[in-house]
């Protein structure tokens, strides 16, 4: 996270909130100033009463005077009984406007909390392979997770703190009315003591920008150390991982007391400060100006009330501060996956009647090449496989192939049509693609199979099935193609799970199925087994695979051989 986008400020990250919710937030603030009006006719109307329960005659003041006006406007005699129960039901009415008005807040911060998280998943999803190839995982995880989270909060704290200066302005507005001079001073004394505690805010706000940069960066740590938890284990190195992430433990830890000591510091100290503005406003009214008990009691209640929601207000900037740093980060995030997002290439519809052909193509990284020159062809409906050491570059021929990367030089077609003129979308759809490692999540084998894509039923999900060669222990599961398959598809042997992953991609009914390295990890059995399925479905669609294993290559129909990035030999078993 930048300094920049770290101290973008509380303020900015608000008004960014209302700008996105214009509607919700425009209704909730006008309820709460109609709740706050009514409060305030409310206490007006139970200063008359009390004024005139305790036979205090000197003229009403404005307040005073606009509650018995409309008192005489409803028909009704301006007695203490009419007066209270008036006054009692307009804070009622207050109360269920600011319910209403809280609710609306409450549905907002969902709100925030869902639509940030979706739009970084489409910004990241949406984005050029190379870029989401270098982000790290901790780092989306911690923003889709923790950094939304906060920033939901954010726009929580802000709406309390909006609640809470309305209210302070209505009660400090009808205390101003009934005597400006005493209120004002009153007023000022009780600011000058809220602002003497403002350092603890921003104490709050430097370990909330503490945190979120160390959160981002312990996540993304954790995230890649676990994932090789199991040859650490082996070798006895697993406090490798305390090591690297002990030092940023220490530093989080005093983030947070950092925060922590702050947040109880402004609470333990504004509750004195607000019994001592109370004790010398009592004297003041009462001996030094002689204002009558009634209207003494009345503006002590208004003014504390008016301090009170101010330092309420207060401690709302200060959750404000802490969570303001993961808002701007996130929005930095998106902003950038955003801004790396993958043009629109290409306008004519794809077709596969023939071949794909690479024709002297070029690619690489930088100054690195990693394919030099390349040309090769692959046939329609039948099983070609790309063999070679590790590093040769078959990766990226099949990268270059789905169109996940771009050729640099030369020309790869589709039949006889360039594929930078062919719509990269729609060419996609026509692919389906089986990865080394088939991520299984714990659900049904059926959403396992359709990703929970509406358009796909249990006949198309039985059809892919059958064509992996894998209805038949489908089939025999407990529940079926509904059955949960447990943590990463535990519950089966690893040649069923990458059937598994056959029959996923080819429930589209894609022309060309891409295998990258999809036999390397299973034993010799499922291996075969798996290989077998491949030979099924050949000339029914186009096969490309990656492999060094002999039972694909055995399996053939062509062997492309590929070494430093140049075509080594092409062989027709």
């Amino acid at each position: 996270m930048t300094a920049n986008a770290s101290r973008q400020g509380a303020g900015r990250m608000l008004v960014s909130f209302v700008r996105a919710y214009p509607g919700r937030t425009s209704l909730a603030l006008l309820a709460l100033i109609i709740a706050g009006v009514l409060d305030g006719l409310g206490l007006s109307l139970l200063l008359s009463m009390l004024n005139l329960a305790t036979g205090a005659t000197e003229d009403p003041s404005m307040p005073e005077q606009v509650a018995l006006d409309i008192v005489e406007s409803l028909g009704l005699e301006p007695t203490t009984v009419s007066l209270l129960v008036l006054g009692v039901a307009m804070i009622g009415v207050k109360a269920m406007i600011v319910l209403l008005a809280n609710r609306q807040v409450g549905y907002t911060v969902a709100h925030v909390a869902t639509d940030l998280r979706l739009k970084l998943i489409q910004a990241v999803m949406n984005s050029r392979w190379r870029y989401y190839l270098a982000q790290p995982v901790g780092r989306l995880s911690n923003a889709v997770a923790t950094e939304a989270h906060r920033a939901s909060e954010g726009f929580f704290h802000g709406a309390v703190m909006a609640t809470q200066t309305i209210s302070a302005l209505i009660y400090a507005g009808l205390a101003l009315l009934i005597s400006w001079q005493a209120s004002l001073i009153a007023l000022l004394f009780g600011g000058g003591l809220l602002g003497i505690l403002h350092f603890l805010v921003r104490i709050a706000g430097r370990a909330g920008r503490d945190q979120t940069g160390l959160l981002k960066s312990l996540l993304s740590v954790m995230t890649d150390q676990l994932g090789a938890v199991k040859p650490l284990k082996a070798m006895a190195r697993e406090q490798h991982v305390d090591r690297l992430m002990s030092s940023q433990t220490r530093d989080l830890k005093k983030a947070l007391k950092s925060q922590v000591i702050a947040k109880a510091g402004l609470t333990a100290l504004q509750e004195p400060l607000l019994a001592i503005l109370v004790g010398v406003g009592f004297f003041f009214f009462l001996v030094q100006m002689s204002l009558p008990m009634g209207t003494v009691m009345v503006m002590i209640f208004l003014i504390a009330r008016s301090v009170n929601h101010l330092a309420k207000a207060q401690r709302a900037w200060q959750h404000m501060a802490v969570s303001e740093s993961a808002y701007w980060s996130l929005r930095e995030t998106i902003d950038e996956a955003e801004g790396e997002r993958e043009p629109a290439r290409g306008h004519l519809a794809p077709s596969l009647e023939r071949a794909i052909s690479f024709d002297q193509v070029s690619f690489g990284y930088g100054d690195k090449s990693v394919i030099k020159e390349l040309s090769l062809e692959i046939p329609v409906g039948q099983l070609t496989v790309l063999t070679g050491p590790s590093g040769s570059g078959k990766t990226t021929v099949i990268d270059l192939v789905a169109a996940l990367l771009h050729a640099q030089s030369g020309q790869i077609r589709i039949d006889d049509q360039a594929l930078d003129d062919t719509d990269h979308q729609r060419w996609r759809r026509l692919i389906g693609y089986v990865p080394q490692d088939p991520l299984l999540v714990n659900d049904s084998v059926f959403h396992n199979l359709t990703l929970g894509e509406p358009d796909l039923s249990e006949a198309d999900a039985r059809e892919a099935l059958e064509l992996a060669d894998a209805w038949e222990f489908v089939s025999a599961l407990p529940q079926g193609m509904h059955t949960t398959l447990g943590e990463r598809g535990g519950r089966l042997s690893g040649g069923q799970r990458q059937r598994l992953a056959i029959a996923r991609a080819l429930i589209h009914k894609p022309r060309l199925l891409i295998l990258d390295e999809a036999t390397s990890n299973l034993d010799a059995e499922s291996e075969a087994a798996v290989v077998a399925t491949i030979e099924d479905l050949k000339g029914r669609l186009t096969l490309l695979a990656v492999s060094h294993d002999d039972g694909l290559v055995r399996a053939a129909d062509q062997v492309i051989r590929i070494r430093e990035g140049r075509l080594a030999e092409i062989a027709a078993e």
